[in-house]
Parts: C-alpha cells; sequence; structure tokens
C-alpha cells in the first residue's frame, strides 16, 4: 500500500511529468548531438550529401536522414566515419 501511495504522491506532485519530459528532453538534446556532428564531420571534407555518401558508400537517403535526424547513426558508425574523415585529412587526401 505504501508503493501505491508513493506513486500516486509522486504523480500528483508531478514527478512523473517532470521525470517524462526530462527523458523527452534528454533524447531530443542527444539526437540534436548526433545530427550537428554528422553534419560538421561532411563539413570537414567540403563534399555535399551526394559525394559524401559516395565516398562512405552508403545510400544517400540514409545520409540524408540522419542529417535531418530522421535517423540515427550507431554511435559507432559516427565514430568511425569521423575517425576515418580525420585520418584522410591528416593523408592529404581531402
Amino acid at each position: 500500500m505504501a508503493d501505491l501511495d508513493l506513486k500516486l504522491d509522486g504523480i500528483a506532485n508531478g514527478l512523473l511529468v517532470e521525470q517524462t519530459d526530462k527523458k523527452k528532453a534528454d533524447a531530443d538534446k542527444k539526437k540534436r548531438m548526433y545530427v550537428s556532428a554528422f553534419a560538421y564531420i561532411r563539413s570537414q571534407t567540403g563534399m555535399n550529401k551526394k559525394e559524401f555518401a559516395e565516398y562512405l558508400g552508403i545510400p544517400y537517403r540514409t545520409l540524408q536522414d540522419w542529417e535531418l535526424g530522421n535517423t540515427q547513426a550507431l554511435e559507432y558508425v559516427l565514430r568511425l566515419i569521423a575517425y576515418k574523415v580525420q585520418m584522410e585529412k591528416e593523408r592529404g587526401n581531402l
């Protein structure tokens, strides 16, 4: 019964809404960070979206969805792309 009271009290005091809003805000922030990071990586190459998609060997639509935030690249994929661009720039290939 005490658990039910705590849950009802938490709900009544807005804790459930605050936690739900915080989780959504955190997810939105993470999504914006990924979108910004991916667009920044591409900007470092000087390539347009089509060229960058071809360079990476991925469909143009996938790249477009990542940059628009419609879908999200896995973190390790984003890190690998950043590493590839960094290495190619250091070698003078970009």
